[in-house]
């Protein structure tokens, strides 16, 4: 592909194949998108190639959150240039990847911009061969129309091959072809649609909704790691409880998590505790008051008391650490951990049944247990729980001289 073609035609035929529509171009003046919102780190990257005659294009989820008014997580760009050929222009960059190389463009601070070229036709991937396209042919390699807009550092304007600025306008998640196809290809679409209804409160139109219902149970074929990558972004990104509702619905929930969706089948009060505690496990997240072990231990949490191994009103002060560890790697199996994460997270999960007793049954915490580096993270999580758990199951706790004459606990 000669890097200069795109200069010999006007913005809306670049590199359109023969036959297919062309993409529908929004000037600057009909968008909200100011360089000032984009990271001088992808900008400098963006300026770069298109001064080396190439195009550069800021592309996926950072052209739709910039369009919605949010802040994107990072910045991606797509160039016609091959990665040997970005990797001249910027020194500091790696080439990464097996079966499709991108490039890594390296900052200041550890920060980073995946520069990537644009893909060919899918089909023709699946050959082993690195295929390169147009703009047109890697704008329908995404997965949702609302995920492959484009913003042109030459113009400022967006380009759109797939009716994702309608969807956008609209509140909807559209998968990028036919369902049918698409989520057979890669059935972390599925994940992906269902991300993006949750995080952004758009509707899922009909044909894409009824390919996930046909076709979940193929989530099953993915690595467990893909899927494990997924569904951490969902838990740990401040959208989890309409995630769970919307994976719940769909039944992806029990193809991802099957131990739990037979605990939840049990009984509707540990669906509600759940949501709950998701819903305002979500609030803390967006205000940065939550780690990731403390939001993983309060989603795993109704797991544990569902299943009944474990009481929900403890009735002594002790850690049921080898029982609570069994029952979470179960539930996390088949998807690997990094040890310290893993280990974090049942330590904190495991200290809410002391921490809860005491809150319940006496006048202030053990010193010995105040002291344990885990304490604040533990109790604050249990205190979310209790609080939800009285509001919930209405329960009256009485005091722990009355517990111990045998009156014990009554929940109404």
């Amino acid at each position: 592909m000669d890097k200069n073609v795109g200069k010999e035609y006007s913005q809306g035929e670049l590199f359109v194949l023969p036959g297919a529509p062309k993409p529908k171009i929004v000037p600057r003046s009909e968008h909200p998108i100011s360089r000032k919102n984009i990271s001088v780190e992808a900008l400098k990257v963006l300026y770069r190639l298109k001064d080396h005659g190439y195009l550069a294009y800021l592309v996926g989820g950072s052209v739709r959150d910039l369009l919605l008014g949010l802040t994107p997580k990072d910045f991606d760009v797509g160039t016609d240039a091959r990665p040997e050929e970005i990797k001249k222009i910027f020194r500091w960059s790696r080439i990464i990847g097996r079966r499709f190389r991108l490039v890594h463009v390296y900052f200041k601070g550890g920060k980073f911009i995946e520069v990537v070229t644009f893909r060919g036709p899918e089909c023709a991937e699946e050959n082993g061969v690195e295929v390169y396209g147009t703009p047109y042919e890697d704008a329908f390699r995404r997965d949702l129309t609302i995920n492959a807009l484009f913003y042109n550092i030459a113009d400022f304007s967006i380009i759109d091959f797939v009716g994702g600025i309608e969807d956008l306008r609209a509140g909807i998640i559209r998968v990028i072809g036919h369902p049918d196809q698409r989520f057979v290809r890669d059935p972390v679409r599925m994940m992906r649609a269902i991300r993006h209804a949750a995080r952004i409160g758009f509707q899922i139109e009909p044909l894409t909704w009824e390919g996930i219902l046909r076709h979940r149970q193929k989530i099953s074929l993915c690595a467990p790691m893909r899927v494990r990558d997924e569904w951490l972004k969902d838990v740990l990104g401040g959208w989890s409880a309409p995630w769970v509702e919307l994976m719940l619905k769909s039944g992806l929930f029990g193809e991802v998590f099957p131990a739990y969706q037979k605990v939840l089948n049990r009984s509707g009060e540990t669906k509600a505790l759940l949501v709950g505690l998701l819903a305002e496990m979500d609030k803390k997240i967006r205000k940065k008051a939550l780690t990731p072990p403390q939001a993983l231990a309060l989603f795993l949490y109704p797991f544990v008391v569902g299943k009944g191994r474990v009481e929900q009103i403890p009735q002594r002060a002790s850690r049921p650490y080898e029982l609570i560890r069994k029952e979470v790697a179960h539930i996390f199996f088949p998807y690997d951990f990094k040890k310290e994460l893993f280990e974090n997270t049942v330590q904190l999960l495991t200290a809410v049944w002391p921490i809860k007793y005491h809150l319940l049954f006496s006048k202030k915490m053990p010193r010995r247990l105040a002291k344990k580096s885990y304490f604040a993270e533990a109790l604050t999580i249990t205190k979310v729980i209790l609080k939800l758990e009285r509001k919930l199951f209405k329960m009256e706790i009485e005091d722990l001289r009355s517990k111990r004459r045998g009156k014990g606990v009554r929940r109404a």
